[in-house]
């Protein structure tokens, strides 16, 4: 089975995506940054060094140095596939990210986004 194309993209092509997305509908970057920190325990200068290093979304994922415990707590349906039903882990990931800045250009408040 081949792997999605999504998985060998550089996250450093993505990330300026979800900015754009966020600061098209008023929310910003630092949002966003919250949002990663949040669901990989990424930080501001490891965050930055994926960026610099160019590393691919599966890297990125696969390095992160610690998926939050409560991920598991975001449900819905992004890109047509409702998350929690996703079986590869890696999308799931993936899309767990994707939904989650979707939830926040909806204008969704953050303490709701990041479940707490």
């Amino acid at each position: 089975m081949e792997t999605p194309r999504i998985f060998h993209m550089p996250f450093s092509s993505i990330y300026p995506l979800y900015i754009k997305k966020a600061e098209k509908k008023g929310r910003t970057r630092k949002e966003v940054d919250e949002i990663i920190f949040w669901l990989t325990g990424y930080d501001t200068n490891s965050l930055q060094q994926q960026i610099e290093k160019e590393v691919s979304v599966e890297v990125f994922f696969r390095q992160a140095p610690q998926m939050n415990p409560n991920a598991s707590l975001i449900k819905g349906v992004i890109c047509g596939y409702r998350v929690e039903e996703i079986e590869d882990e890696l999308m799931r990931q993936i899309r767990y990210l994707d939904k989650l800045i979707d939830e926040l250009a909806k204008g969704r408040a953050m303490e709701k986004i990041l479940r707490k």
